[in-house]
């Protein structure tokens, strides 16, 4: 049995591992979802949930508690060390997802990656599963749909079989030429008449 060996090393020092999850999670908080390998992914998740966690329980308390929020507050800046991740963090994430009871993220499998065919990962906030269909901002639900219903209207591929149907016109009107010019033909019967 494994016991006490909670935690990925990826291959990192523990400085170097506690940057890497930190810059993880700036990222995420602030695009709303990364792309990374799965083991990252899935370690990243440990480390933002209990961040997600502490903004809600910032956004929860009452009025009186100012010195508790900003402990919270103070929490997450030392590890995420980014004051515009923080605010976005306790400001806009935080209320979007005050009744969540937990599960704040989504990881999902990609594949592998082209050259060291490592497994590669999305991870994602779940309340921000929105993909933006319009310049002017208006944002569209794709859970549910497929690929093909997301793209735009605009963005048709031209059919390949119009382009066999234009050579295969090309060749009949070559052989309507040939037939066309009579050359031997005419001369073959004036000279039997």
């Amino acid at each position: 049995m494994i016991h006490r060996r909670k935690g990925r090393k990826l291959k990192r020092t523990a400085s170097h591992r506690k940057a890497l999850l930190s810059n993880l999670s700036v990222s995420l908080i602030t695009h709303k979802k990364i792309t990374t390998t799965l083991a990252k992914a899935k370690e990243l998740r440990r480390f933002i949930e209990s961040l997600i966690t502490k903004s809600k329980k910032a956004y929860l308390a009452g009025d009186g508690k100012d010195a508790y929020k900003l402990h919270l507050r103070r929490e997450a800046q030392k590890f995420l060390q980014d004051k515009g991740a923080v605010k976005l963090l306790f400001d806009e994430i935080a209320p979007k997802i005050a009744e969540r009871p937990g599960g704040y993220t989504r990881v999902l499998k990609m594949g592998r990656r082209l050259g060291d065919a490592a497994e590669v990962a999305l991870i994602e906030l779940v309340d921000y599963n929105l993909e933006q269909t319009d310049n002017k901002g208006k944002a569209e639900d794709t859970k549910g749909k497929t690929k093909s219903d997301t793209k735009k209207p605009g963005s048709k591929k031209p059919k390949k079989s119009a382009g066999k149907e234009k050579s295969a016109g090309k060749e009949k009107a070559a052989g309507k030429e040939k037939a066309a010019k009579p050359g031997k033909k005419k001369k073959e019967k004036a000279a039997t008449e």
